[in-house]
């Protein structure tokens, strides 16, 4: 057989472009930067954002595919970093739950809005660490009992953010829609609750850390179903309660639109800055 040595060349020239763009690739994409050696212990501000879909992002989702539409507050800022799935420092983007909720299609969410309404209103506010750790269509049962899966990957991924320094500044939690749907799980919702909170300060959060809450926009069930998850939501006194009731919805009535994720952003912004820790 003969040899054939210029297709030979040409396919080894051709894998050789392909390596090269894929190593510049990866040195340039900022999914790729990592920044622990660059940060000022001192001034990292943790934040833990927890809870089910709504705090995942789907805005801008329909039919399980993303319109990638960013708008300008939800933009990359280097003072903005996320822990990734691999617990590595890196620049945020959307979507901020890509590679944590999975198997699902995430899309924009309320916290890259909150983090660049902080840096806007306080421009020396230092470096934000967002801790993505919320998950789709869970219950407060899935993130309240003592083998939660959930809240044991929370917690891991809260210490692994504290090994780069810095301190947790709030916990940002957005759940309930999955216990709107049937009368038993919203008879059970209040005690789970309690006791998913119980948990949360005895292995992770210090009595001075501010758990800030989103009380539900919508439900998945009965409508008495979800006032009642509401109402307990709203009575919860050692929290910061944010109301997105009346954020508007997208065509599934249940997942809030990207320009409510940015308003809700906002709020939740306003109301860190507004406690007494925020400083």
């Amino acid at each position: 057989m003969k040899k054939r040595p210029y297709y030979d060349t040409i396919f080894l020239f051709s894998l050789f472009l392909i390596l090269l763009w894929g190593y510049l690739n990866s040195i340039t994409n900022p999914k790729h930067q990592v920044f622990p050696e660059n940060l000022d212990d001192d001034n990292i501000n943790i934040f833990i954002l927890a809870g089910q879909s709504n705090m995942a992002g789907r805005g801008g989702v329909m039919f399980q595919v993303w319109d990638e539409l960013v708008p300008p507050e939800c933009s990359s800022d280097h003072r903005i970093l996320r822990l990734n799935e691999n617990s590595e420092l890196e620049v945020a983007k959307e979507p901020l739950h890509a590679g944590i909720d999975v198997n699902k299609t995430c899309g924009i969410g309320p916290g890259m809005a909150f983090a660049s309404a902080i840096l806007r209103r306080v421009p020396n506010f230092g470096t934000i660490v967002l801790v993505p750790c919320a998950a789709g269509g869970t219950s407060i049962r899935g993130w309240s009992r003592s083998n939660s899966v959930l809240r044991s990957r929370m917690i891991a991924r809260a210490r692994e953010a504290l090994r780069y320094g810095g301190k947790i500044r709030a916990i940002l939690w957005y759940q309930g829609e999955k216990d709107t749907e049937t009368e038993e799980a919203m008879n059970l919702y209040p005690g789970e609750y309690r006791v998913f909170i119980d948990s949360l300060y005895q292995e992770l959060m210090h009595p001075q850390v501010p758990f800030i809450q989103v009380a539900l926009a919508s439900g998945q069930g009965d409508p008495k179903w979800l006032e009642s998850v509401r109402t307990t939501q709203l009575g919860m006194e050692d929290m910061i309660t944010v109301d997105a009731k009346g954020l508007p919805l997208q065509p599934d009535g249940l997942h809030l639109t990207t320009m409510a994720q940015v308003r809700l952003g906002n709020m939740l912004a306003d109301a860190f800055l507004n406690s007494n820790t925020s400083v």
